[in-house]
């Protein structure tokens, strides 16, 4: 039986009893804004923030995170606190505040021109940067007060992610003695000879050390971990624990695979206003009559593969003319870390090779690719995925990719079909969708092609398979196995 939020609410009473429960994170799951005059609230992009909200809900905790959305200080109290979901709150949200420079320097600096391309293989050079360093420093000590303001001597359990915080763990253990702290990097870890570039490596392995339980989404990048850790640190790997023992303290190694609320996502898209919202959209974007829809969805990233997925796109319409008139693809890419140079390029290439693609094959009637620089809400990503024929992933390089899952969850038809990255955590899943590699455009032109013209019979049966996974293995069973390992530590 698959978990679900009420059983995870359950399992969290039992487990972690009255212990306060605390996530912190860089990004928080709800923002506010301005938007005619008035403050409205989002759900910013973001798998980890997707993943995490149901599970907050369940354990009506504490989240921290920083404060980015323009209107919300005018939402949140003296001390930043701000109840959520903004609907219908459930639990407490802190907000740190930062100034524009110590944005800059610790989060568009270090951690996503350094610690980014550091842990991804898409082939972008690091920059390391002491300024950026120290920045990234100081702003782990500023969370590291902020937390233990709420904390303190408590026996709490916190839940620290992703690469925004290396230095966190350590930090907090100082200051929350009788805290069990856990760390999830949702990123891959790199092997040790790229890791060993890293001039700071020795601090960040340190800080992350400071956790009693490190959690990884594969067992490839825990080992890769801990290969690291043995040649960097004076520390003595436990492999058949999967543990570290480092300064007399010892750190449990997990992968726990992350997922989603597959339920919440397949209620919403069977839902009627979405079936109703999909005819809206091919009228607001001008599909063609019986539309071959293809879609991506993804944040503006370099290790997303945008610019290689459209040079399959520009192969697949080379190849098969005969789909011209009929076929779109529909690209929404939310904009991302524009402050950095390499965000800006990206931007700018994605914007040329849709004006090439559209020049070259489209007419004054049909445009074959639909490029959304915005954040879609989350029924407009799902009425796409509902009339979508296939939804193409083309990652470089992914610890998870929770586009993948989200698709399978809104395919209540079970009439799509996926097109996967080789190099996505996913595809160690869903191994019945179309398994791709991004870096051939015309091995992907060719999956296109299988994917548009695969009987229907064959897309239920693979769809079929994914979604009964998606459905078992949810973010409540990813959420509850990371419970039961944290409850042991107590």
């Amino acid at each position: 039986m698959a978990e679900s939020r009420e059983t995870l609410r359950q399992l969290i009473r039992r487990r972690l009893g009255r212990h306060p429960f605390v996530v912190v994170s860089n990004r928080e799951p709800y923002s506010h804004r301005y938007q005619n005059g008035r403050v409205e609230w989002i759900r910013p992009a973001s798998g980890l923030t997707v993943a995490l909200d149901p599970v907050m809900q369940a354990s009506r905790g504490l989240w921290v995170a920083h404060g980015s959305g323009a209107a919300d200080r005018e939402v949140s109290d003296a001390a930043g606190f701000v109840g959520v979901p903004p609907d219908r709150p459930t639990y407490r949200l802190k907000r740190v505040w930062l100034s524009k420079k110590q944005e800059e320097g610790y989060y568009y600096g270090f951690a996503n021109s350094a610690l980014w391309p550091l842990c991804h293989v898409a082939y972008r050079r690091p920059q390391f940067r002491e300024d950026q360093w120290r920045a990234y420093r100081a702003v782990n000590l500023l969370f590291a007060e902020k937390v233990a303001e709420e904390v303190r001597d408590q026996e709490a359990f916190v839940f620290i992610q992703d690469y925004h915080f290396a230095l966190l763990p350590r930090l907090l253990r100082a200051r929350c003695p009788n805290a069990i702290i856990a760390q999830f990097w949702h990123i891959p870890w790199p092997n040790p000879e790229v890791f060993r570039i890293c001039p700071w490596k020795r601090e960040i392995l340190d800080g992350m050390l400071g956790s009693d339980m490190l959690g990884f989404h594969l067992r490839y990048h825990c080992m890769n971990f801990m290969d690291t850790v043995d040649r960097e640190l004076e520390a003595r790997p436990d492999r058949e624990m999967t543990a570290l023992v480092y300064q007399g303290h010892t750190t449990k190694i997990r992968a726990f695979p992350i997922s989603i609320d597959f339920e919440a996502i397949s209620h919403r898209a069977a839902a009627p206003e979405t079936r109703k919202l999909a005819q809206v959209l091919a009228r607001k974007y001008r599909f063609p009559e019986k539309v071959i829809l293809g879609v991506g969805a993804d944040r503006m990233d370099y290790t997303k593969g945008i610019p290689e997925r459209l040079d399959a796109i520009d192969a697949f319409l080379t190849r098969y003319p005969a789909y011209r008139d009929r076929f779109v693809f529909l690209q929404a890419a939310v904009p991302s870390r524009s402050q950095v140079e390499e965000y800006r390029r990206l931007d700018d290439e994605i914007e040329q090779k849709v004006a090439q693609i559209n020049w070259k094959h489209g007419n004054e009637h049909w445009q074959p690719v639909l490029l959304l620089r915005e954040h879609l809400p989350l029924n407009t990503l799902l009425a796409l995925y509902r009339v979508a024929r296939f939804v193409l992933v083309s990652s470089l390089h992914d610890g998870m990719n929770l586009v993948a899952k989200e698709f399978v969850a809104s395919q209540v038809d079970s009439n799509g079909v996926l097109l996967l990255s080789q190099f996505t955590g996913a595809s160690r899943e869903l191994t019945d969708a179309l398994i791709i590699n991004p870096y051939s455009a015309d091995q992907v032109a060719e999956k296109i092609r299988e994917a548009i013209e695969m009987d229907s019979t064959e897309v239920r049966r693979r769809m079929g398979r994914m979604r009964r996974l998606v459905r078992e293995q949810n973010v409540y069973r990813w959420a509850a196995s990371v419970i039961k390992k944290l409850s042991k530590l107590a």
